[in-house]
Order: structure tokens, then C-alpha cells, then sequence
């Protein structure tokens, strides 16, 4: 028998796991320690769960969201010029 591929040989590699993909256990467990952490904030705090809204992170990080949204705008070729709405 030579070093060369022949019909019946195994194939080389990673053998996938009969789950699915590698990472779909590391994607499983990271999504339950998630919901987890978000059950026992709930539970501690004993208040009622509220959603944030959409723009909550764009608010929160309003500083480092405008630069970005500016630059994404010169971009496509706009000039930008950023007064605040008093």
C-alpha cells in the first residue's frame, strides 16, 4: 500500500460531531448562561421585566456612536455638520 488516497480510506480531518457543527455546543451553552444571568437579575431584583428599547445602546453610547455614523456618511459623500436639537 502506498501513501496516495485509495477508495475506502478515511477521510482526514476533524470528524464532526453528530450534534451538528463544532461550535454549536459552545453557541448552546453560551445562549443558557445568557438566559440564565437574565432570570437571576430578575429574580433578584424582584422587579418586573421592562425592555429597554432600540436605541438604548445608541443613547448609552451616544459618544462613540456619532463619530462612527459621521464617518460612515463622509463616506457615501456627504458633508456632515452635527448641531444638537436643543
Amino acid at each position: 500500500m502506498g501513501g496516495g488516497s485509495q477508495q475506502g480510506d478515511l477521510p482526514l480531518g476533524p470528524v464532526p460531531s453528530p450534534g451538528g457543527p463544532p461550535w454549536w455546543e459552545g453557541a448552546v451553552v453560551a445562549v443558557a448562561h445568557t438566559l440564565l444571568v437574565i432570570v437571576y437579575h430578575l429574580l433578584k431584583g424582584g422587579e418586573a421585566y421592562s425592555e429597554l428599547g432600540g436605541n438604548y445602546f445608541d443613547e448609552r453610547d451616544r459618544w462613540h456612536v456619532e463619530p462612527r455614523l459621521v464617518r460612515r456618511l463622509e463616506a457615501l459623500g456627504y458633508t456632515v455638520c452635527l448641531q444638537s436639537a436643543a
